[in-house]
């Protein structure tokens, strides 16, 4: 009787399986000619990763041609799709901070859109993220680049690694995967002046790297000349590093000893070929004018960690959001 009786009662259905949800922080500033062509080639590299699911952040960081317009029209294409839409433009780093603040996914995918970074690649990883890594890394093995910008990045991220105390991981740029225990944590991080690989190095965690060939620029112009590359490279020395500072007193040292030098040789020729000594004139203006110059690249020095000090103190909020367009008004 009792087998009768528990044979009749209902089996309870199996918990549906969790199928991970993957969200992308899209930073996007005049990308009017390729936003189009890296939407559709994204989504063709998702649509073979059936087992999960994704969201994309949009982030318009203020462009003034018709990016906004375009991306409006991807949300009312796609339902995983989501635009932050900044109030003035703000910056690539920013903008990364702004696409994590809303990103609800297991794990964030930071990439750009102009297709340098290929789409298919973010799935490698994902695959990684799966395998276990909370950071993964994509390091570029080769790009598409002019010979200027190849030689200065190869140079510049080995001063960088060799002059702070954060392991940051070579050529790599803000194209990454973040577990979302790191992307909580990551959002914790509100400094004005941002470096993010740096940041995200700085974590520790489980980290690994997943190496690709960086392709050419889909259309438009590069987001990043050299005067944006320049200011992304000090806030990356001066955000992980007190080297410059080291290297003032250093130089200062330098040019006491040459300075002593000087007053040994002008004593000695006073002393001894008193017949052949001038007035001294161009030995007078070389050492002003080095003398000054090194000041002033020491001020200059100092300025700019007094400057962050500066900007950190006002306490200002770090992007003005317009409107968050896509999703539903409980997830904003």
């Amino acid at each position: 009787m009792l087998q009768t009786a528990l044979s009749h009662q209902p089996v309870a259905a199996p918990a549906p399986e969790h199928r991970p949800l993957i969200s992308y922080v899209l930073p996007v500033y005049n990308e009017q000619d390729g936003i189009a062509a890296f939407h559709t080639e994204l989504t063709a590299a998702l649509a073979g990763r059936p087992e999960l699911d994704f969201e994309m952040v949009y982030v318009n960081d203020g462009s003034a041609d018709g990016s906004l317009a375009i991306l409006r029209a991807l949300a009312e294409q796609d339902g995983r799709v989501r635009i932050v839409d900044f109030a003035r433009n703000f910056g690539h780093q920013i903008a990364i901070t702004a696409g994590l603040d809303v990103a609800r996914g297991d794990a964030v995918i930071v990439m750009d859109t102009d297709l340098q970074d290929p789409p298919r690649v973010s799935l490698e990883l994902v695959d990684a993220w799966r395998e276990g890594a909370e950071i993964v890394h994509a390091r570029r093995r080769s790009r598409q680049d002019t010979a200027f910008k190849r030689t200065t990045a190869h140079l510049y991220y080995r001063v960088l690694r060799s002059s702070t105390e954060v392991d940051i991981p070579l050529d790599t740029g803000d194209f990454r995967l973040l577990d979302r225990r790191v992307a909580d944590e990551l959002r914790k991080y509100r400094e004005k002046s941002r470096f993010v690989r740096g940041i995200v190095a700085s974590m520790g965690y489980r980290q690994t790297e997943v190496a690709f060939d960086r392709d050419e620029r889909f259309a438009g112009e590069t987001k990043y000349p050299l005067r944006k590359m320049a200011k992304l490279a000090i806030d990356g020395v001066t955000s992980f590093s007190t080297v410059p500072l080291k290297m003032i007193t250093r130089l200062g040292f330098v040019v006491l000893a040459l300075s002593m030098a000087g007053i040994v040789y002008a004593l000695a020729m006073k002393f001894f070929r008193p017949d052949i000594t001038v007035s001294g004139w161009t030995m007078l203006m070389v050492v002003v004018l080095f003398l000054g110059g090194v000041q002033m690249l020491s001020l200059g020095v100092i300025g700019t960690y007094i400057g962050r000090i500066y900007s950190e103190a006002q306490g200002r909020p770090l992007y003005l959001v317009r409107e968050v367009i896509g999703g539903s008004r409980a997830d904003d």
